[in-house]
């Protein structure tokens, strides 16, 4: 039996290289109910039908913290998988709005790699992560620095 390779190690991160994921999402109000519950986000207009529909977008808005959530998670497989940490997330920005039914899809470009100066068995990778809808419009992008594992030789 294959073992399933989850992530990428340090030496196979190229900078410049985009990297579409595979994993995809299409959110339901499912999804949205119980992460509102979960993290107590209990705003109308990811939760009453009536409130969202006299607001701007005149239909519920998925949370936008789930958004994030869902796309990080997607890019686990290929960017964390072999990570030690995440060291950090920044510029996290909501593009477009997401509502029920729209499907998630992310790519990921490496910005960056350093190795690591007191470590020799890893790195770190700086990256950029945009999360786009089933239009191809971005709905967020983020950017974060990955703590990753050099391959044993």
């Amino acid at each position: 039996m294959q073992t399933s390779n989850m992530g990428n190690y340090f030496d196979d991160f190229v900078v410049g290289e985009v990297i579409e994921h595979s994993l995809s999402k299409t959110i339901f109000e499912s999804d949205n109910n119980l992460f509102c519950l979960l993290t107590m986000n209990h705003h109308p207009v990811h939760t009453n039908a009536d409130y969202a529909e006299k607001q701007q977008h005149g239909k519920i808005l998925v949370v936008g913290t789930l958004v994030f959530s869902i796309v990080v998670g997607m890019s686990v497989p290929d960017i964390s998988g072999k990570a030690i940490a995440n060291l950090d997330y920044e510029s996290i920005q909501h593009l477009s709005p997401v509502f029920i039914g729209d499907t998630l899809y992310a790519k990921t470009k490496i910005l960056d790699k350093k190795e690591s100066k007191s470590k020799q068995d890893r790195g770190v990778v700086y990256v950029e992560t945009v999360g786009y809808n089933q239009d191809h419009i971005p709905v967020i992008s983020f950017r974060r620095h990955a703590l990753v594992k050099k391959e044993e030789k």
